[in-house]
This record gives structure tokens, sequence and C-alpha cells, in this order.
């Protein structure tokens, strides 16, 4: 556990040091103010207390903000050469890979805390289902922690970031909008499977404040299945040298 924190505190520096959460957060905290409270279906047109607009917006923000941090996470390393020194310590794959994770899922969590504010507005305005929006914020976390993982085997498995950012989009395209469209457009047995494998489908059933246990187990599946990538990449590259 040591040794993850050692990695997380790297990588969060990094991230700092680097300007890119900086970035990131004030691109977000634009994007997603701007539409919830001045554009579009903002909280005033729609004139009732609510973060569905933040929650719709921010499900496409982070969907592209991901892949751009977690495409050096280990594709830099290896461009660089210092994977290779990494890997010679006393340090398992499985360590590097939660380390990295987590550091990227603890950027996401305070940039999305930063947004605590829109909630207290808003509840402020009128009044709010307080569950809704706690699961509209878990909804998020989930979706993020999914696009993490995908975005870590992108990063694993070539040395050019911008390669591993549309590998990245493009495996996220398919959860995000491709399977969701290709489910209405069939039917029978091939829209439900198509259905299930769409990640908005399950976003937007935690994003209007349900809870469901396959929502859950579809985000984990998808968790799981990135980070388990990212460990064979790793571990092939491992053999071959």
């Amino acid at each position: 556990m040591i040794k993850i924190w050692i990695i997380v505190k790297r990588e969060l520096r990094s991230f700092f040091d680097s300007l890119m959460a900086y970035v990131m957060i004030v691109l977000f905290l634009g994007f997603s103010g701007f539409f919830t409270w001045l554009f579009g279906n903002d909280v005033f047109l729609m004139n009732q207390a609510s973060l569905q607009s933040f929650f719709g917006i921010s499900f496409w923000t982070l969907f592209f903000f991901i892949p751009a941090v977690t495409m050096g996470l280990l594709a830099d390393e290896r461009k660089s050469g210092t994977l290779e020194l990494l890997v010679t310590k006393p340090v398992s794959d499985w360590q590097i890979i939660a380390g990295k994770f987590t550091a990227a899922f603890l950027l996401i969590c305070i940039t999305l805390a930063l947004t605590i504010p829109y909630y207290i507005t808003v509840a402020n305005i009128g009044k709010v289902d307080h569950g809704a929006v706690w699961m509209g914020y878990l909804g998020l976390l989930f979706m993020s922690a999914s696009y993490i993982s995908i975005g870590l085997f992108a990063s694993s498995i070539t040395s050019n970031q911008i390669v591993a950012f549309l590998i990245a989009l493009f495996i996220g395209i398919f959860f995000h909008l491709i399977f969701g469209l290709a489910g209405g457009g069939s039917g029978g047995w091939l829209s439900g499977i198509l259905g299930y494998l769409s990640l908005s489908n399950h976003y937007e059933s935690m994003a209007r404040g349900v809870i469901d246990t396959k929502d859950l187990l579809y985000f984990l599946s998808i968790i799981f299945t990135g980070l388990i990538g990212t460990e064979l990449a790793l571990s092939r590259r491992n053999v071959s040298n």
C-alpha cells in the first residue's frame, strides 16, 4: 500500500507540475458552469432546482478530458524509458497500475469536488432532490473510473501519447454513444445486449437517482477489464524484454 501511495503522489505531483491539472480543472469548470448556468437548458431556463444540465454536460466533458489525463500515464514513461526503470524496482505491475489509476481518479474527484458550490447554490434556489444529485455525482465517478481504466489500457500499448488519446476515445465512443444508438435501431435480444453495453444508459439511470446492482456490476466490469488488459500489456512487454 505504501508503494502504491508513493506512485499516487508522484503522479499527482506530475499532473500539477505540468499544469495539466490546472488546465483541466479550469476548462471543466468553465464548460460545466457555462452550460449549467448560462446557456441552453440551464438551471434558470428550466426554472427548477435541478443539476440535470450539469450532469448532462459533464457526461460529455469528462469523456474528452479523461483520455487527455490518462494518455501519458504509461505511454510517456515507455517513450522516455522510465518505465523500464520503474519495473526494475521492488514494485509489481499491479502496484504501478493501481497507483496511476488512483492518481487519475483522485484528480477527477478533486475536479468534481470543486463543483459542490453548484449544488449548494441550487439547493438555496429551491427544493432539490438531494438523492438524485448525489447519485448523479456517483454516476460521474463510476463513469470516470471506467474511462480511466480504458485510458490506462490505451496508454499501455503505445509510446505515443496522441495515439493513446485516440485509442481511448475510439474505444470509449462505443460505450458512450454507438452501443446506445445501435441498440435503439435494432430489435429483440440484440437490442437488449447493445442496450446493456451502453454506458449512457447506466449513467442516466444513476443520474435520475436510481441505483441498481446491474449498473454497479456494469461499471465494475469495465474497470476490471481495463485494468486486466493493462496488466496483460505490461506483462507481455516484460516477457518480450
